[in-house]
């Protein structure tokens, strides 16, 4: 039923094509807060992301990918022509605000994930990107490499390397 769906959008159904947007806005929009740390900006390229998935659609096809990936990809483009433009413009939201937006969780785990999402923050976007989407969504090397178009030994380079700079981050200080 849903690949009759996705083949509908493909072929210009409108109906169909607003559906299977609408079914990933939330997904995209909380891949790319986890990106942005800015949750203006994450809807601003969600809307973005969502308008070139519009204009793309008859490029999708299901048989390469799922289209939550092939949406992520686009998402993950859009954040990376936007860094490109306004490279020296970080304009990161409180992290208690972020919160909300990306779980709904409350007490000791709120701890827990804002030292994260704070420590996540200082790792440059080439290789947070690879982490969200390693650790957060459960992409495999090879899906990581076809989104971000790196072969997939960079991939788990900038994963090693990022997890490392997060280990750092997340160590106590010792004084």
């Amino acid at each position: 039923m849903e690949n009759l769906t996705f083949e509908k959008a493909v072929l210009g159904d409108r109906n169909a094509l607003a559906e299977i947007l609408y079914d990933n806005y939330s997904f995209t929009y909380k891949f790319l807060v986890k990106l942005t740390y800015n949750s203006t900006l994450a809807e601003d390229l969600t809307q973005e992301t969502m308008l070139r998935a519009i204009e793309k659609i008859h490029l999708y096809s299901p048989e390469k990918s799922k289209f939550s990936t092939w949406l992520l990809t686009i998402a993950q483009n859009i954040y990376v022509d936007y860094t490109r433009k306004h490279k020296y413009e970080q304009n990161y939201e409180n992290i208690e605000d972020l919160i909300p937006a990306l779980y709904s969780i409350k007490g000791e785990q709120n701890d827990s994930i804002r030292s994260m999402l704070e420590a996540l923050k200082n790792i440059p976007g080439d290789t947070r990107i690879p982490i969200v989407l390693k650790h957060y969504y459960g992409y495999s090397y090879e899906e990581i490499a076809s989104i971000m178009s790196i072969p997939p030994g960079t991939v788990k380079s900038r994963i090693h390397n990022g997890i490392s700079l997060l280990r750092k981050e997340l160590e106590p200080d010792e004084n």
